[in-house]
């Protein structure tokens, strides 16, 4: 009988930082101690605090190890394992220095209420018994013996729950749709897990730590809407969730909790993976199920909508992974102790990838309505190296900037949309004094521009000329008709485009021109950055005062920009210079600085 559990995370970040080597070390010390029977190594999905990992958690005490490598594994193991003494010098630390030996010590996880990532961090999700004793399938249990398909969509009209991929629809109005004619028509029940914003991993995570909470809930619906057969659409870049899917549903189907005649039901439901080559149009729902039949993944108008024709021209309903990852949980617990969550129109929570200029950059999930300043501050740990916090960019490529002004905002759907913004999927990148707007604005449209399917006009030449007024503005060349012109047709991108990420494709730059005109003014009529980011509006000069004449600039400069006699004060040859920084970061004595 196991007494001690060691996990380790097998997150996509930990596993490139060698948490494998952990696992390794710590199996191999387990049978040279001859204690297989009594200590067992678990290899879990993100444990969330992404930016202390690889991390390792010991139980009992959950006592909580930070950036462990195979070295400190011995160490770990000699001390906590075999002596039984927490090595102190490992324990993860606030930003303050003090030690939390409990995850739940922690102002990362003390505010946060897990639902879509109960059981990532906490269970092996290669194992379908330890996800059944979390009460894994209970859910499925309770709906094919108990309830009818309309009882079961009722629950999750009653609960409120929206759509977690970015536009926030009613989960149990879009189930009700595609629930007509059942056991008459094939219909089918989709999971979009192509996850392809820049700096967004929540599906991925979910996937990767609790594979089964998605069968099982893709089995829900099946149910509910009357469908046989469901498909996953994965990203081939993501080969751990992939993996883990793949044993997800073998097991499943040897426990017969996929397949035919469940819990003895009569109702058939199978799942199938489906991979994609990563083009991001495929996260539109009728471009991924174009893909899944075969064909180019490219956006079809709507009406007809997917709920009366869609995969193989047959009823089908898309839910991203989050989304699913609620469904059970809801079932359980009751469409009352979701709502008890959130906010009266958001109810529930919503799993965030925290990411850029934050201390903690990780995967958390927080109760609707949290305001963003207790994001970043409280559960973020603060912008890194006392800078100022300037915006946060949610939503990706789709969504918008969110500035300092609304600091206090409470995040939900409403609250966001109502200042020009978007939740999005939950990827969240802060930014801070040193960033450019105007320059973060032209990143996010080079990316829609590259990923345009190209089907319709005004996504696959309108977000070209945007980005190349951007690219004017930001290359010193700008005049200030062009920010009517940038705005006149990033709205006319919006109306007009075919699919919703054309539509939403210019949100960064509404967002940031609304919000941050002032930038955009800078560049045309000064002919400056005011954060110093945009390299063609540029000088790297000395300060003549603070040279010590070191030479330690000019040994760096790539370009020979930069020349001067020992002790004397160096001078940089703006015609040479390419403006790459080196100097900058090699002089001891802040003489150098972008102008």
């Amino acid at each position: 009988m196991f007494h001690t559990f060691i996990l380790v995370c097998g997150g996509t970040g930990c596993n490139s930082n060698h948490s494998a080597d952990i696992v390794e070390v710590f199996e191999k010390r387990i049978k040279e101690e001859k204690l297989t029977e009594e200590v067992q190594v678990i290899q879990t999905g993100c444990q969330g605090l992404c930016a202390k990992g690889p991390i390792v958690v010991i139980h009992p005490g959950a006592v909580y190890y930070e950036e462990i490598t195979a070295d400190k594994a011995e160490v770990i193991f000699n001390e906590h394992i075999v002596k039984g003494r927490v090595v102190e010098k490992y324990l993860f630390r606030e930003s303050e220095g003090t030690g939390a030996t409990s995850i739940n010590d922690s102002n990362f996880y003390k505010k946060q209420v897990r639902i879509a990532l109960k059981n990532c961090g906490v269970i092996d999700p290669e194992n379908i018994d330890e996800y059944i004793g979390t009460g894994g399938y209970e859910a499925l249990g309770k709906v094919l013996t108990e309830m009818t398909p309309d009882e079961v969509i009722d629950v999750i009209l009653e609960s409120g729950l929206r759509g977690r991929g970015g536009a926030g629809f009613p989960t149990g109005k879009k189930w009700k749709f595609a629930s007509g004619n059942r056991g008459q028509v094939q219909k089918y029940v989709c999971c979009n897990a192509d996850e392809g914003d820049p700096g967004a991993f929540m599906d991925r995570s979910i996937l990767e730590g609790d594979p089964h909470a998605v069968l099982e809930a893709m089995a829900i619906a099946g149910y509910a809407i009357g469908a046989n057969q469901g498909y996953i659409y994965v990203r081939a870049e993501y080969p751990i969730a992939v993996q883990r899917l793949e044993i997800a549903i073998a097991q499943a189907k040897e426990y017969g909790l996929l397949g035919k005649n469940i819990f003895e039901s009569g109702f058939d439901f199978d799942i199938e993976l489906r991979l994609g080559a990563g083009a991001f149009v495929c996260g539109e729902e009728t471009a991924l199920m174009t893909s899944i039949e075969g064909n180019r993944g490219e956006p079809h108008p709507r009406p007809p909508f997917p709920a009366v024709k869609g995969l193989f021209e047959s009823p089908t309903i898309l839910n991203n992974v989050e989304t699913y990852a609620n469904i059970a949980q809801i079932i359980v617990n009751g469409a009352d102790w979701f709502k008890s969550m959130g906010t009266e129109g958001s109810p529930g929570t919503k799993v965030f990838a925290l990411g850029g200029k934050i201390n903690n950059t990780g995967l958390l999930e927080v109760p609707m309505g949290m305001t963003l300043r207790e994001v970043i501050e409280e559960i973020g740990g603060g912008v890194p190296n006392g800078k100022r916090f300037k915006a946060a960019q949610t939503g990706g490529p789709s969504g918008g900037c969110i500035p300092r002004d609304y600091y206090d905002i409470k995040i939900d759907y409403e609250n966001l949309s109502a200042i020009g913004c978007m939740m999005g999927s939950g990827g969240m990148i802060v930014l801070d004094e040193d960033n450019c707007m105007v320059d973060i604005a032209k990143f996010f449209l080079g990316f829609t521009v590259s990923e345009s399917c190209g089907k319709c006009t005004p996504c696959r030449i309108g977000t070209k000329r945007m980005l190349e007024i951007l690219e004017k503005i930001t290359s010193g060349n700008g005049e200030m008709a062009d920010l009517e012109k940038l705005e006149n047709l990033a709205n006319y991108v919006k109306n007009n485009a075919l699919c919703g990420l054309g539509q939403t494709a210019p949100n960064p730059v509404l967002s940031t021109l609304k919000f941050f005109r002032d930038e955009y003014e800078a560049h045309i009529k000064e002919k400056r950055c005011p954060a110093g980011v945009c390299k063609d509006l540029l000088n790297f000069v000395v300060d003549p005062e603070l040279c010590k004449g070191c030479t330690k600039c000019a040994r760096n400069c790539p370009v020979g920009a930069i020349s001067g006699e020992v002790k004397q004060a160096h001078v940089i040859d703006t015609d040479k210079c390419i403006k790459c920084g080196a100097c900058i970061d090699n002089c001891n004595f802040g003489a150098i600085s972008k102008k």
